[in-house]
């Protein structure tokens, strides 16, 4: 025998007297006191994006298409996912706009300066939007390689907590998920922090309030 297979089998005799492991308890906080869709969860989630370096602005349904333009100021061209509802890029001149059909290599979307997508639920708490590949989303790389993302979240998507927001995405499980905090930051050894490492440098919230 070995020194591995004498260090396993004491382990395993071991085990044999081992008392049961204790019960751990699960009963986690499922939600907060920031109700869905309320006016304190779109504070708070603004509140969280901002101090994760994102740019945030709200807007009325009838402000969007404005709100989207403004967003997009300084931009070239912007990539769409196929499913974007088309009536958002009405008021966009002068920007290249490049739907997502037939999907563009990495290459075209690394040369394409921004990307224009919804999201799927957002987190009040923890200031996250999450992206599950729907087709007003698109598949990931389109929100992983461009420069800035411009991210258009409902009111009605906002829920408290990460709890409320797993419950809502496990009705589609099979769905890919992108859990986005702010711009794709990173930092060094000597804590230098860095944007735009793993996505995109420049993330731009456009909160959609009202009817």
């Amino acid at each position: 025998m070995n020194a591995r297979d004498e260090v396993l089998a004491r382990i395993t005799a071991a085990n044999r007297t081992a008392p049961p492991p204790p019960a751990v308890p699960r009963d986690y906080r499922h939600s907060t006191n920031t109700p869905a869709g309320s006016r304190a969860a779109v504070d708070l989630l603004a509140e969280r994006l901002r101090d994760y370096r994102a740019t945030v602005q709200t807007c009325r349904p009838a402000e969007l298409p404005a709100a989207i333009a403004t967003a997009l100021t300084g931009s070239a061209s912007v990539v769409v996912p196929t499913g974007l509802d088309p009536t958002w890029t009405t008021a966009l001149t002068g920007i290249q706009i490049r739907p997502d059909d037939p999907p563009l290599s990495h290459a075209d979307l690394d040369r394409t300066d921004a990307v224009l997508t919804a999201c799927r639920v957002a987190i009040a708490e923890t200031g996250t939007i999450v992206l599950d590949g729907a087709p007003d989303q698109g598949r990931r790389a389109l929100t992983l390689l461009p420069d800035r993302h411009v991210c258009i979240v409902r009111t009605d998507q906002i829920v408290g907590s990460v709890p409320e927001a797993v419950t809502i995405l496990a009705r589609q499980p099979h769905r890919p998920l992108t859990w986005i905090s702010g711009p794709s930051a990173t930092s060094d050894i000597e804590l230098v922090r860095v944007q735009g490492v793993h996505g995109p440098r420049d993330l731009r919230v456009i909160l959609v309030t009202g009817g």
